[in-house]
């Protein structure tokens, strides 16, 4: 009787180190470029779709630090859309 012969075994590949998660943005660029599309903007160059994710990131961190200030002072744990109109 014969031996079979078993296919020799290859060694795994080394993992690669995973990137740390850093986002630049937290919007992503085909919404954003819809909504330019949308409001007739027929063509949108890529930097003006990050410049606009880039602008509208801006208001939303200073809009919610404030909504968070008044949750806070209220002795609140829950941020609403009644605290966002408000830091607006």
């Amino acid at each position: 009787m014969a031996k079979k012969k078993t296919p020799a075994k290859k060694k795994a590949a080394p993992k690669k180190a995973a990137k740390p998660a850093t986002r630049s943005a937290y919007i992503a660029k085909a919404p954003i470029r819809r909504l330019m599309k949308n409001e007739g903007a027929s063509l949108v160059a890529e930097n003006a779709v990050e410049l606009l994710i880039e602008q509208l990131t801006k208001v939303a961190t200073e809009v919610t630090k404030e909504a968070v200030k008044m949750v806070k002072a209220d002795k609140r744990k829950r941020l609403t859309a009644a605290d966002i109109i408000a830091a607006e």
